[in-house]
């Protein structure tokens, strides 16, 4: 699986949740949502350092990470987030 994140969106997530050089992103499973790829489960997100990671990515002095555990979800496909500049938050597209 590949996981890419653009410039935009790692700064997105930067400052919403005030992370600072050296911090992680964890993208997991949860139930419920609004999920386009498993029926009844979406992504969520969590300030966590890296565990048992399954794929991660760098920007912008972050690490954006799924556990090993949580690829299921993706169905082998891969996963690019971007900032929809007209809602001017990210969004996930799975290919």
């Amino acid at each position: 699986m590949n996981f890419t994140i653009s410039n935009e969106a790692a700064i997105w997530y930067k400052e919403e949740f005030n992370l600072q050089n050296g911090d992680s992103l964890r993208f997991f499973v949860r139930y419920g949502g609004c999920g386009t790829v498993q029926k009844g489960f979406s992504l969520g997100v969590v300030k966590e350092e890296p565990v048992d990671v399954g794929t991660m990515t760098t920007k912008n002095g972050i690490t954006f990470f799924i556990e090993e555990k949580d690829l299921w979800y993706f169905d082998g496909k891969d996963l690019s987030i971007e900032l929809d500049p007209q809602l001017k938050e990210p969004s996930f597209h799975i290919f």
